[in-house]
């Protein structure tokens, strides 16, 4: 089937549910129906609705399709040594972009590179009436419509069906390496601080007493601030790792919870995984959520569940009554029946 019956079809679908007032449920890959909700409805798969819609190198930018795995992506742009301009997660082979932009995590590159929403340029989407609607461009002084088409990344489906979304990349980097430094978490926040800008710092976690850092960029620049950073070879593989949510920590039982807060606020030993150069903190907690809220709130920070087993619980506390109100007028103008992914981000939309 060619993209243009794709397209038509996955929107005769979604028109068919809008006029029953039967939800769907979008999948793909299926590697991130863990998080959030468990949305009510059937299941509609844009797993068909895959490739390259275009790509030109010379202007760093590409556009593709929801259901294309993030791998296939990856091999297209490294034949070119591009890559996507931030940490995109996956989970598996079968991560698809769609998933990826839905969920809207951005890996450890976050806050030397941007967020994943910054990469977009423009989507085609499918609202929850059945109407195919394009919003932004492929070029980034075409900045028409751009907030509508970011409004996509992190709204977990809840706002329309993705066919295609157009994704600024990069230059793969000459050259990456990890070092290692053993030092309590004041030393190493205080060295992350010296270090912002005048380094090619593109990752920095700490766990366990060590403080991680990767340098890449052009060969000459990645040599000089490993003589200057000293410490001991890292694992390779780490920040990946970290990116896509694996290694012992994430395998640890328990709730997975996800903390933006100010980088120099206070290490608390509840925490195990500090990223973002400390403005991302990871904790292992289940059961009541509300210490976890609080500790957020002390900061002026915000906690996201990312996983856990009770799906009845959703990846955010309920917001201020102004912005839920704010995004229940965004949600009725896309999908005023709730169509798409109900009560997978909160109850009944």
């Amino acid at each position: 089937m060619k993209d243009h019956d794709h397209a038509l079809a996955l929107a005769a679908a979604v028109r068919a549910a809008y006029d029953a007032d039967a939800p769907l449920e979008i999948v793909a890959g299926g590697t991130r129906r863990a998080f959030g909700r468990s949305p009510a409805g059937a299941p509609l798969s844009v797993a068909a609705h895959t490739g390259i819609v275009e790509y030109d190198p010379t202007e760093f930018v590409v556009t593709v399709r929801a259901g294309t795995p993030m791998v296939a992506l990856e091999e297209v742009l490294g034949r070119e040594r591009q890559v996507l301009m931030v940490d995109v997660p996956r989970f598996s082979a079968a991560s698809t972009i769609g998933g990826a932009l839905a969920i809207g995590l951005t890996g450890p590159s976050r806050p030397y590179s941007g967020a994943l929403r910054d990469a977009v340029l423009g989507a085609r989407i499918v609202s929850g009436t059945g109407e195919i609607l394009r919003f932004g461009g492929q070029v980034l002084k075409n900045v028409a419509g751009f907030d509508v088409a970011r409004l996509m990344v992190g709204s977990y489906g809840t706002l329309g069906l993705l066919l295609d979304v157009s994704l600024r990349v990069a230059r793969c980097a000459d050259a990456e390496v990890v070092r290692d430094l053993a030092l309590d978490w004041r030393t190493a926040h205080a060295a992350l601080r010296r270090w912002e800008g005048a380094l090619p710092v593109t990752g920095a976690c700490y766990a366990d007493g060590v403080l991680h850092v990767r340098l890449a960029g052009r060969e000459e620049r990645v040599a000089a601030a490993r003589q200057i950073i000293g410490g001991e070879t890292g694992e390779p593989t780490l920040f990946h790792e970290l990116r896509d949510l694996r290694g012992p920590f994430f395998s640890q039982p328990g709730d997975l919870w996800r903390l933006l807060v100010p980088s120099d606020a206070p290490w608390d030993p509840q925490e195990t995984l500090i990223d973002w150069a400390g403005a991302q903190r990871f904790w292992r907690f289940s059961g009541d959520p509300q210490p976890v809220l609080e500790h957020a709130a002390r900061y002026r920070g915000q906690a996201m569940r990312l996983l856990g087993a009770d799906r009845s619980q959703g990846p955010w506390a309920a917001p201020a009554p102004a912005t839920m109100a704010l995004m229940a007028r965004v949600k009725a103008a896309m999908d005023p029946r709730a169509i798409l992914n109900r009560g997978r981000l909160y109850p009944d939309w």
